[in-house]
């Protein structure tokens, strides 16, 4: 017969057992970490990409309405709110959050005197320039 001593012994793990479990937990963790957010990142450049597209045909809308591009200091809140004047027939975009990229930044917009317009994300680092996820993401209408 077993003594109620022997069956304690039994009942619970050691606290070798636990820490080889933690350790274990703790490499799986580390390696697939830096994976995964790796994954995220490039996610969110995909995202801005598809952002700017949508972006840019918003502002191509606008100009079929409008005549012209939103000035820079109208900027792309003209795509979601009414200038005071003209034949605005916005909104383009769903809403002002829609001006931000997936890092939540403000989509950088600006016409030139040749009225070229570009909508930018600074990606990632919010940075002009960059490589990989920390690349600018432009797009242009004519």
């Amino acid at each position: 017969m077993r003594s109620v001593r022997d069956m304690e012994a039994e009942a619970g793990y050691t606290l070798t057992e636990m820490l080889v479990v933690i350790l274990i937990i703790s490499l799986i963790a580390a390696v697939l970490t830096p994976s995964l957010l790796g994954q995220l990142s490039r996610s969110r450049a995909k995202t801005a990409a598809l952002q700017i597209d949508t972006t840019t045909a918003a502002l191509e809308n606008y100009r079929e309405d409008m005549g012209q591009y939103p000035s820079s200091s109208e900027g792309l809140t003209a795509l979601v709110s009414a200038p005071a004047e003209g034949a605005w027939l916005g909104p383009y975009l769903k809403d002002k959050k829609s001006l931000n990229d997936p890092w939540g930044r403000p989509l950088v917009y600006a016409l030139n005197a040749d009225g070229v317009a570009t909508v930018t994300s600074l990606g990632a680092d919010g940075k002009e320039g960059g490589k990989g996820v920390d690349q600018d993401i432009i797009g242009t209408v004519r």
